[in-house]
This record gives structure tokens, C-alpha cells and sequence, in this order.
């Protein structure tokens, strides 16, 4: 086959799903088979699964990320730094906020999660998200903020020192083992009474990390009580104020005022989805077998944006990492068959190894290959879990830079 002009192949998002997709597909094609572009917001890669720990002030926020440049092959991917505003799907364009349009002919899709508040009142306006590296420094730095503030006031308000957690999810319970770590730093920091601090975390659902092992589920819950966290299970967040949350539970409502919300309790994919004209759902596409959108062969979809049906429960598969990096690797191997029009396109099946939670440093539950694991077992995987995320991505020079080697 001869091929009058080298393929554009376009990838959006340098998260997990896009940023593998690109360093392999840069090892399995040649400088004159194909064009890679890249376009990140950021000239940097954050471990979104690191930033609960950067929110909480446990790890310096400059740990959870890295520069793209250092992972990717610049004598086959241009970079461009820039806010992907639209695709259009027709003229096969992706538009850009501050460069002329992109011009694809394989295009991959890989912008990540947005925060999802459900249309809750005051949620946008009065609630922090863990939502990338810079929401997450805010978040550390208005906790400390606060500390700071309490430690100097004549009239001490111990509304301050309240912070309210929403959502039992992964995200929330991470955040939570993090700030039961860090909070009792503050109290020596900041010569503030322990006592004075409340740490509350409200979930809609009848019961703390759903879904997940509920003896590994009694188990966080009882090392986060016993660490001062207030538990509000099958309590909605009816609206958030400048002075905290109302909520309501068996129709009595109640006001919580806290210094500090942090919403943790939903992800939705990028916008850039629902405005582009996809089928969706909540920002996310039903892919093909192949990761490609439905009616459009020339563009893949994955990570936070594309929605897999576990078949054995019929429901959606979570976004993780672990997939994502599945999805991104998958995604590479067949845009490079189609790049050579030669071989078969392979379905994307999940290989799920298990699912680790951290209960903070030195803690953690998980279910690994089948079996349950729970303390310093469980925290030790959760870390080789993160190596292994660093060393895919970029091999052992990124894992010396930027692994976690203290184990416990």
C-alpha cells in the first residue's frame, strides 16, 4: 500500500489513558509512519490518584506531578500546551482556545474527569474539589489557613476547625486517612487544642466505600473513628453556604457550620464530550469493543471518558487508573494497525488485579489477585502499586525520581 501523506494521529489529555497511549505508540512506530500530536493543558502529568495526599498536606504537591517532556519522545510527539475547547467531528478539527485548529486523522480522546455536583445548591460556589494539583494545593493551603486564623483570634469560632467531607467514595476515604494523619501536624503547628477539631464526612449512600468488601469496609470505618472522624451514612447534602452544609436524613434536616467542605462524592467526563456532539452520558462515551466511539472509526475514546459495561454486573466499569492505562496501552496498538493498514484491531477487555485503598501513610485495605489485605500489608501494595503506575509510564528513571520508597 502506498501512502501519499503521513496520518495526523491527535491525543487529547496527557492523564493515565492519554500519556500511555502516547509513550507507547511512540515506541511501535517509526518517525516516518505517522504524526503524534499531544495537547495538554499543562506542560505537566499529575498522579490524579495522588492528590488526595497533596489536599491534605501529607505530600508536597510538586511530588504528584511530572513534565510530559521527561516521558515522551519529542523526535516523534510535538507538544502542544493549550485548553482543547470543541471537536468537530465532521471536518475531523479539534479547536483549540490559543492555536489554530488541529487536523486529525485518528483521534484520541483522553481529557479526564470533572467534578460532578449534582446540581446541589452552593456545591460550585462553597465547596472545594479535589479536582487537579492546583485545587488540591488550595485545599491544603485553606485548611492550614484556617489553623492559622484560630490559633490568633480574640473570640475563638470552632467552626474553623470543622472540615466536612462529602462522599464515602474512594476519593473521600483517601482524603479522610490523609487528614486524620496531617490534622494532629496543625495542633502542635499551631498550638490549637485537638478536641476543638471536628472532622465530619457525610455519604448519601446506606454505607461507607459501596460496593466494596463491607468486612475491609467495618475495618476503615472503625480505624478513621477511632482517629476522630464523625461518620453522617444515608445523609444528603441538601445545599452548601459560606458557613458549612445543610443536610437532611429521614426528613430532619440539619446545619453543620465548618470552615473547610471538601466534595468528594462525584466525577463526571470532560464537557468537551457533551459539546462536541458524542452520544453520551454524563460526559462519558459508550465505546466499541476497540475504544472507538459509536459511528466514528477514526476517533478512540478512554480513561475517564469512555464507559466499559462490566458484563457479569451490568454496570459501568469505575474510571481508574488501572484501566485507564489498560485502555491507553490497547488504544496504542491499534492505531498503529491502522497507521500500517496491516494486522487485527483488539478488543479491549479489562484486567482488573485488584484495588487498593489507603487509610494514610501506614494503612490501607485491598483486594489483591482475590485476596483481602488490610494495615501495613495492604499500605506496603498500595506504594508498589503507585511505583508501577510511575515505572509503566516512564521506566525506572521516573520511579527513582518520583517513587515512594519509604514503605511504612
Amino acid at each position: 500500500m502506498i501512502r501519499l501523506k503521513k496520518p495526523n494521529v491527535v491525543v487529547l489529555g496527557a492523564g493515565y489513558g492519554g500519556l500511555m497511549t502516547v509513550t507507547r505508540l511512540q515506541k511501535m512506530i517509526g518517525v516516518n509512519e505517522a504524526s503524534i500530536t499531544l495537547v495538554n493543558k499543562h506542560d505537566y502529568h499529575y498522579e490524579s490518584t495522588w492528590l488526595h495526599e497533596a489536599a491534605a498536606g501529607t505530600l508536597h504537591h510538586e511530588r504528584v506531578r511530572y513534565a510530559i517532556a521527561d516521558v515522551i519522545d519529542q523526535s516523534k510527539v510535538k507538544f502542544i500546551q493549550d485548553t482543547v475547547e470543541k471537536i468537530n467531528l465532521e471536518e475531523k478539527q479539534v479547536l483549540l482556545q490559543n492555536h489554530e485548529p488541529l487536523t486529525y486523522d485518528y483521534l484520541v480522546v483522553a481529557l479526564g474527569f470533572e467534578s460532578e455536583t449534582f446540581g446541589i445548591k452552593g456545591l460550585k460556589e462553597y465547596a472545594f474539589s479535589i479536582a487537579n494539583v492546583n485545587a488540591a494545593r488550595q485545599i491544603r493551603e485553606h485548611i492550614e489557613y484556617q489553623f492559622a486564623t484560630y490559633s490568633t483570634e480574640e473570640e475563638k469560632r470552632d467552626e474553623r476547625l470543622t472540615i466536612v467531607v462529602g462522599g464515602a467514595g474512594f476519593t473521600g476515604i483517601e482524603f479522610l486517612g490523609e487528614l486524620v494523619n496531617r490534622v494532629p501536624e496543625l495542633c502542635r503547628e499551631y498550638d490549637v487544642d485537638p478536641n476543638k477539631v471536628r472532622i465530619i464526612c457525610v455519604e448519601a449512600a446506606p454505607t461507607v466505600l459501596p460496593g466494596f468488601d463491607p468486612e475491609l469496609v467495618e475495618y476503615a470505618v472503625n480505624v478513621l473513628e477511632k482517629k476522630g472522624v464523625e461518620f453522617k451514612i444515608g445523609t444528603a447534602i441538601k445545599e452548601c453556604t459560606p458557613e458549612g452544609i445543610i443536610v437532611s436524613k429521614d426528613d430532619q434536616v440539619e446545619e453543620i457550620k465548618a470552615g473547610t467542605v471538601v466534595w468528594a462524592a462525584g466525577v463526571r467526563g470532560s464537557r468537551v464530550i457533551d459539546e462536541s456532539g458524542f452520544e453520551a452520558m454524563r460526559g462519558r462515551v459508550k465505546v466499541d469493543p476497540f475504544l472507538r466511539a459509536p459511528g466514528h472509526e477514526d476517533v478512540f475514546v478512554v480513561g475517564d471518558c469512555a464507559l466499559i459495561i462490566n458484563e457479569e454486573t451490568n454496570r459501568p466499569y469505575p474510571p481508574t487508573a488501572q484501566i485507564a492505562m489498560q485502555q491507553g496501552e490497547v488504544c496504542a496498538k491499534n492505531l498503529a494497525v491502522l497507521i500500517r493498514g496491516q494486522g487485527e484491531l483488539q478488543p479491549f477487555k479489562p484486567d482488573l488485579k485488584g484495588t487498593v485503598c489507603s487509610l494514610g501513610h501506614d494503612d490501607a485495605i485491598g483486594v489483591v489477585f482475590g485476596k483481602k489485605i488490610w494495615g501495613a500489608k495492604a499500605s506496603v501494595m498500595k506504594k508498589v502499586i503507585d511505583n508501577r503506575a510511575l515505572y509503566l509510564i516512564g521506566g525506572p528513571t521516573l520511579v527513582a525520581k518520583k517513587g515512594k520508597f519509604k514503605l511504612l
